[in-house]
């Protein structure tokens, strides 16, 4: 092996095994679909992570606020019928999910990241989890809801304080993970173009766990791993798999990190 290849491949290398995390379902072209969701449970992530919109009152698993294909011609996603998002194919020939469908399908296989993109969401998806706890014998640990808007993530820990919280960071706040501890969030989850060693350091110091999107190649989950970093959002869940596993190969003696 040449040293440019050595070199390489400790970068590759974990320190630590990374709770895996599947980006909207973890594939970009199926992105929050069942079939996405699916593929990762069968790969065994740690957790599923999804977007969800009130869309007139119905909870829909999407990404973007706009509708870029046909025949919505980028039509605002929260200002469409429900039922006809339902009832047209995506680019990739899968439905729209519901936010329902989605708990039923990932049941307590793993924790489902649930991500309020929309204003709105909190009594709605309070309500569904509730629910389904209640009738479906779920269970609220296997739930994790985030957001870039943490006035609903604070409502969200008044109204559901069963519920872990994520709260969503795409730049570096001053005061670093502060505002955190005025959620009572239990993970903070931070863009990998901006990231700094004091955020991470700041977060472990308050009890945090730090997430981090979205992360794709190998070694920038080797250089996060040394960091500290605890788990990673990817849309290639099967090459944190396999690090993790190359890990546990080396360190047979080391557990896994309790979540």
């Amino acid at each position: 092996m040449g040293i440019y290849r050595q070199q390489r491949q400790a970068l590759m290398e974990l320190d630590k095994p990374l709770f895996c995390i599947a980006h909207r379902g973890g594939s970009q072209r199926y992105e929050n679909t069942l079939r996405a969701i699916q593929h990762a449970l069968d790969l065994g992530v740690d957790a599923i992570e999804i977007d969800v919109w009130n869309v007139r009152g119905e909870l829909l698993v999407f990404h973007d606020r706009r509708l870029a294909f046909a025949p919505f011609q980028d039509a605002l996603l929260v200002q469409q019928d429900p039922q006809l998002l339902r009832h047209t194919p995506l680019p990739c020939g899968e439905p729209i999910p519901t936010l329902l469908e989605v708990m039923e399908l990932v049941g307590d296989r793993a924790l489902l990241n649930i991500e309020l993109k929309g204003p709105g969401c909190v009594k709605s998806v309070s309500n569904q989890i509730e629910e389904f706890v209640q009738y479906q014998q779920g269970n609220y640990e296997s739930y994790l809801i985030s957001s870039f808007d943490h006035v609903q993530l604070h409502k969200l820990s008044q109204r559901l304080p069963e519920v872990k919280r994520g709260a969503l960071f795409a730049g570096i706040p001053l005061d670093y993970a502060a505002c955190c501890e005025q959620l009572d969030a239990y993970s903070l989850h931070a863009c990998i173009g901006f990231l700094r060693q004091g955020l991470i350091d700041d977060a472990s110091a308050r009890g945090l766990k730090t997430w981090v999107y979205t992360v794709n190649h190998e070694e920038d989950m080797g250089h996060l791993a040394a960091m500290g970093v605890d788990g990673v959002f990817t849309d290639f869940p099967e090459k944190v798999l396999a690090l993790n596993e190359e890990f546990r190969q080396r360190h047979p003696k080391v557990e896994g990190s309790d979540f």
